[in-house]
């Protein structure tokens, strides 16, 4: 876990000079940098081709040797830190391992005697003079209350440098606010850079405008900085990830985090100069009486309490896990996101974001503070949540014991309790909710992010009661299975249980079954052994050692479905089409019997050929006229009521028409099956398909379909859709047994 992190800097600065106060380890190192190593030049080429040839050739040894004494020296061949090539001024190099540990080298120093250590430990870390560094790290006051990166050759310092005022007092400032363009409140552009905003009592921003909310007087302290220092990542690396997100991550979670607490108990108690006081009179006598380093950091957690917090914070960073740290008193938890290391090997950011990320529904997502290199899965209404064995500190008697400032904070106590008392991975949030009668959003979801947060929980699927759950195995477990299968025989000593290797072989040969392939039927097999069953599925998902497997739905239309509706379309097309058709011969076969006779339409032949019209009904005609050789005029065209009707009883079939056929989609394969892909936003055609899906079943059956087909496009689970559709577990089975051979389902992990 984040495996750039080198040590952790405390610097000040004061009237006196800058002072590195204490860091943590003791000598840290930075990574090896790796370097082409330049060959002997008296190696043939022929071996040079052949590298094991040349290591196992006669003399192969020497020739390193040699290659040694002749290049050692040569930066090219043995690659160093630059600032360590260029640093002239150091007067001693780095003590060697074993001098650390011993008294032989003796030599003055600044008016120590020859029987004094040399205080190399004390003055010089990574390479820089400790005064050196305090002194870059504590920059003017323009750059201070504010973010912090400092990258030098191949390290990178990263923090939130904060000083006093300018009469030497520490206070309390609220941020700066600003009203945008658009009517919201928007902090200075100049002001904190601090991921929580909106609280002035941690805000460590600076504003000379402001009232002093609370302040301290300092003595001799002007500048603080708490410092994460990073070994950057080899430039050579094929990957080189987001360095940029890392570093901001490392920057809001844990630099800015410490400082603000420290700021505070500064400005309140004037804590911060206590503790530099304290521990650099522990240094000054440590090195007076020429005791080693190491010694000095050991006292250094008797008397200070801010050195065993940047000693636990490093280690939980190093371990990836939470630092459980007290400042003055204050409680203090401090963590990094589990996956946040894969920014440095990934080249695509969703890989190290939240897995089944659901586009379409915002808030199942976990927000930015747990978004980035936390992995976690979606919180969603049909998810459970796992209780974790993190400590005692969850226990139901001991929350409630408190103590509690506020009535409110009992309040909020008691609320807890109900909700771990009400935990089960048999329950969804959902039923939690409805069992509690609080509202999920803003009742259940707080205090499930905040127990993930704090890794006390984890979310999960939800188990079937009865265990009828199926269960697939990950593709490697947390830890080698000769440990676990110990601590599995440890918890689970009843000889109905049998070892756990043979329960991970039942569960992997279950997934070949057709039918009977949960872990009821393939491990549990007694209806007695369920409930000790479940503490062994507890037990294994707190593990991480099973992955649930949920069922899928997909929509098939088949061939005989897609040529049973393309045919029902042309049936009904040829007999609108035919009925069109009989009207224009009838109009036809009146008008050229007039014009054959040589008069103009009567009223009489016009109800001859239209029997349904009224004598007493008004005609009303147009003509266009023509005159030919003989200078007669010929009525050509005649326009009566009659025609209307017609033309209205043509453009109703012509309308039928274009209605069936709208939507059509002459691209679709209409010879071949084909998927369904979204049915929630099928097209004409598609809904065609899942309607004639649908003939000859029972009503209630056919408009639960309708009601649910939506959600089968294979990324929804079964949970999900009983929960969004509002049905039963009985009913989706009815569902998809009755259109079971238009259906595709299969077993994916959620």
């Amino acid at each position: 876990m984040a495996e750039t992190l080198i040590a952790l800097l405390l610097v000040t600065t004061s009237a006196n000079g800058s002072n590195l106060v204490f860091r943590w380890p003791e000598f840290p190192t930075a990574s090896p940098r790796l370097s082409r190593a330049r060959p002997d030049d008296a190696l043939s080429l022929s071996q040079l081709d052949n590298p094991w040839r040349a290591s196992h050739s006669q003399g192969a040894a020497e020739s390193v040797e040699q290659a040694l004494r002749q290049y050692g020296s040569d930066p090219d061949y043995c690659w160093q830190r630059p600032n360590a090539l260029r640093d002239k001024d150091l007067k001693y190099g780095h003590s060697s391992p074993d001098s650390r540990t011993s008294h032989s080298r003796h030599r003055s120093f600044n008016g120590y005697d020859a029987k004094t250590p040399i205080p190399d430990e004390y003055e010089h870390v990574l390479g820089y003079k400790a005064e050196f560094l305090a002194q870059h790290l504590c920059p003017q006051r323009s750059m201070c209350h504010q973010k912090f990166e400092l990258v030098v050759d191949d390290l990178a310092f990263i923090g939130h440098p904060v000083r006093a005022d300018s009469d030497g007092g520490w206070r309390f400032k609220p941020e700066k606010i600003k009203t945008s363009s658009r009517g919201r409140e928007a902090s200075e552009p100049g002001g904190s850079t601090s991921p929580h905003n909106g609280n002035s009592t941690s805000s460590i921003s600076e504003s000379s405008n402001s009232e002093p909310l609370s302040s301290s007087q300092s003595k001799w302290l002007h500048t603080f900085h708490f410092a994460l220092v990073l070994d950057l990542p080899d430039p050579s690396s094929s990957a080189s990830g987001n360095l940029s997100k890392y570093f901001n991550i490392l920057y809001e979670q844990i630099a800015f985090t410490f400082t603000a607490v420290l700021y505070q108990e500064q400005v309140l108690s004037n804590f911060v100069e206590r503790e530099c006081d304290t521990l650099i009179a522990l240094k000054e006598s440590c090195i007076s009486k020429g005791e080693l380093f190491a010694t000095y950091t050991a006292k250094a957690f008797e008397v200070s309490s801010i050195a065993p917090a940047m000693k636990t914070i490093f280690e939980a960073i190093k371990t990836s896990s939470v630092a459980y740290i007290t400042i003055n008193y204050l409680p203090l938890e401090l963590q990094l996101p589990p996956y946040l290391d894969a920014l440095l090997h990934s080249q695509d950011d969703q890989e190290t974001d939240l897995v089944d990320r659901h586009e379409d529904d915002v808030s199942l997502n976990w927000g930015q503070d747990m978004g980035l290199g936390w992995k976690l899965p979606i919180m969603a209404p049909w998810k459970t949540i796992l209780l974790l064995d993190v400590d005692n500190n969850m226990v139901p008697d001991q929350v409630l014991q408190g103590p509690y400032d506020t009535p409110e904070d009992k309040k909020l106590a008691e609320g807890l309790v109900r909700f771990l008392e009400t935990a089960s991975i048999t329950l969804s949030l959902f039923d939690m909710a409805n069992l509690l009668d609080w509202d999920l959003e803003t009742q259940v979801y707080p205090i499930v992010k905040w127990l993930i947060l704090h890794r006390r929980a984890k979310i999960v699927d939800v188990v079937h009661t009865g265990l009828k759950t199926v269960f697939a195995l990950p593709p490697k477990f947390s830890a080698p299975l000769p440990e676990l299968t110990v601590q599995f025989q440890e918890a689970f000593s009843h000889p109905s249980v049998p070892p756990l290797p043979r329960i991970l072989a039942t569960i992997s040969t279950s997934m070949s079954k057709q039918t009977d392939n949960h872990f009821f039927a393939s491990v549990v097999k007694s209806k007695e052994l369920i409930p000790m069953y479940h503490d062994v599925v507890q037990w294994m998902l707190k593990r991480d050692m099973l992955i649930t497997l949920h069922l899928r739905v997909r929509i098939v239309a088949t061939r005989e479905l897609k040529l049973r509706v393309k045919s029902e379309r042309d049936l009904k097309l040829s007999r609108q089409y035919g009925k069109g058709h009989l009207s224009r011969s009838r109009l036809k076969s009146s008008r050229n019997t007039d014009h054959e006779e040589g008069q103009p339409p009567t009223r009489a032949r016009i109800n001859r050929f239209f029997p349904g019209h009224s004598p007493s009904a008004p005609l009303s005609f147009s003509r266009r006229v023509s005159s030919n050789e003989s200078g007669r005029s010929d009525i050509s065209e005649l326009k009566f009521p009659e025609d209307s009707a017609l033309a209205e009883e043509e453009s109703d079939s012509n309308s039928e028409v274009d209605e069936e056929d709208s939507g059509w989609d002459t691209t679709e394969d209409h010879m071949w099956p084909g998927i369904i892909n979204d049915p929630g936003k099928a097209t004409p055609m598609q809904r065609r398909w899942l309607s004639a899906m649908s003939d000859g079943k029972e009503s209630d059956i056919a408009r639960r379909f309708e009601l649910i087909n939506q959600y089968f496009d294979g990324k929804r689970s079964d949970d999900e859709i009983l929960y969004r559709a509002e049905i039963s577990r009985k009913q989706l089975r009815e569902v998809l047994h009755h259109y079971e051979e238009y259906l595709q389902t299969f077993l994916h992990p959620s």
